[in-house]
């Protein structure tokens, strides 16, 4: 996820210590007001943080995208034709869809009425589906990407500086293609990027072709692993692709704006001295290929999109870089079961930055000391949010962090590590909640390291640090 940077700073200096990092979303899009005969106002998936979002009855297994765009102007069109189960009886199917304009339904290849009202897109099968029933839904739409704002930063699909890109975490991804945009219900993806010549496009998952005709290239990517469809990163610009030596399986790839200066590709160039890292703690890379992509957007945070993690193209240090390519295993391989457990992203990720700091041989002493003290400035709540303003507050990030920290004080590295790779392996492709990796902890390492972690978790203060910690950091 996007760590916290210079803006949630200011937003916290006009809003005050114990407020937010995160402002309320807001979307151009109309709330739904009216709806045509025949149609029914759909019930959301139950999110805790977005309760609005998704479907209940829906499970889209697979999204084939193919979008024709172009970085000079913000608009695009789309075709999208989506794979779903029904998890129940449907008479009505309801995606998530606040984009551009729909134009057509096909509905098993066959023409379905439909409504495009607010943020969602419903379309009316001709007889009510029974649960189980697999179907594909197509979808074509064309105009102009839909507004969506948070944390000061456009959302979606963005085009600026003779580029576009995608940045959609965490509810974002409707407002450039239909979807059932919860990172419970994640997807394979195949995408087919229509761009004009001089301009490369690059995406999440492997390349598996590319063809040009009458001025415009269009270039395939597939990535078959189940993945939240905010984590979908794409990227058209003046590009420099640059292909890296393998790091064992894993084939390594990044894209910078053509003028980017070395200083700002360099902390980059260690990725596969951090995939070894951190293969030894979580276990086997989730993917086939990983890499960065940088864009000139200057507010821009640092985001982990699916193989391909995005960036700003300004100097940062090597942690940002680690940071996003943790969360490839925790966010993009194991996903979200309902976004009030967003600890399971941004904790695990930034305790990744003190993984890495041991291994440089650096003091990790000062780091943990800087979390802490973090967390006494601002007020304290349990790990697992209850409301969108606590997602990516110092709770999600350092007291998860030291949640970890503390469950490997207690069970030692060879046992903290067990529960690391099972826990990245049992939900590989899976979503995961609280209970999930506390469960995962108890088969590993019995009630009592669970015991040592429910504070953590749950109490609404700050628990104080175990005694072996307080040691650790009083020595000097």
């Amino acid at each position: 996820m996007p760590r916290r940077s210079l803006l949630a700073a200011l937003l916290l200096a006009v809003l005050g210590s114990g407020a937010a990092q995160v402002a309320p979303a807001v979307s151009a899009v109309p709330p739904v007001s009216s709806l045509p005969a025949g149609f029914s106002v759909p019930a959301g998936a139950g999110d805790s943080i977005y309760p609005a979002l998704g479907t209940p009855g829906l499970d889209v297994t697979h999204y084939d995208l193919s979008i024709r765009s172009d970085p000079r102007i913000d608009t695009l069109s789309g075709q999208a034709v989506l794979n779903i189960t029904a998890l129940s009886d449907l008479n009505q199917i309801a995606l998530d869809f606040a984009g551009p304009t729909t134009s057509e339904v096909l509905l098993n290849d066959q023409v379905a009425r439909f409504a495009q009202v607010g943020e969602k897109l419903l379309i009316l099968p001709s007889t009510p589906l029974k649960a189980g029933t697999r179907f594909t839904l197509g979808v074509t739409y064309q105009g102009t990407p839909a507004l969506h704002l948070d944390l000061g930063l456009r959302l979606g699909w963005i085009t600026q500086d003779d580029a576009s890109y995608t940045y959609s975490e965490p509810d974002a991804a409707h407002t450039y293609f239909p979807c059932n945009d919860l990172p419970a219900d994640g997807a394979s993806f195949t995408l087919h990027l229509d761009v004009p010549a001089g301009y490369t496009a690059v995406a999440s998952g492997v390349q598996t072709g590319q063809h040009s005709q009458n001025g415009r290239t269009v270039t395939d990517f597939d990535l078959p692993q189940e993945t939240a469809t905010y984590a979908l990163g794409i990227q058209v610009g003046r590009l420099d692709v640059v292909t890296r030596p393998r790091a064992g399986n894993v084939a390594l790839r990044d894209a910078f704006p053509t003028d980017t200066p070395p200083s700002v590709r360099a902390p980059f160039a260690r990725v596969a001295d951090m995939l070894s890292v951190l293969t030894g703690w979580f276990g086997p890379y989730p993917f086939a290929v990983y890499g960065v992509a940088l864009t000139h957007d200057p507010q821009l945070l640092a985001l982990e999109t699916a193989t391909l993690s995005t960036f700003p193209a300004r100097e940062q240090g090597e942690e940002v870089g680690l940071h996003e390519l943790a969360h490839q295993w925790f966010g993009d391989s194991v996903r979200l079961g309902d976004w009030s457990d967003v600890w399971l992203n941004e904790g695990f990720a930034t305790y990744a930055e003190l993984l890495w700091a041991e291994h440089l041989g650096q003091d990790s002493r000062s780091l943990l000391r800087r979390w802490y003290t973090a967390l006494m400035r601002q007020a304290a709540r349990p790990l697992v949010a209850t409301a969108a303003p606590q997602l990516f507050d110092s709770t999600s990030y350092q007291r998860g962090a030291l949640t970890l920290h503390v469950l490997r004080l207690k069970i030692g590295d060879a046992s903290f590590r067990r529960v690391l790779q099972q826990y990245a392996a049992s939900y590989a492709g899976r979503s995961a909640r609280t209970a999930d990796f506390l469960n995962v902890v108890r088969e590993v390492s019995g009630q009592t390291a669970v015991d040592a972690l429910q504070p953590w978790v749950s109490s609404p203060s700050l628990p104080p640090l175990p005694r072996i910690l307080k040691k650790v950091l009083a020595r000097t």
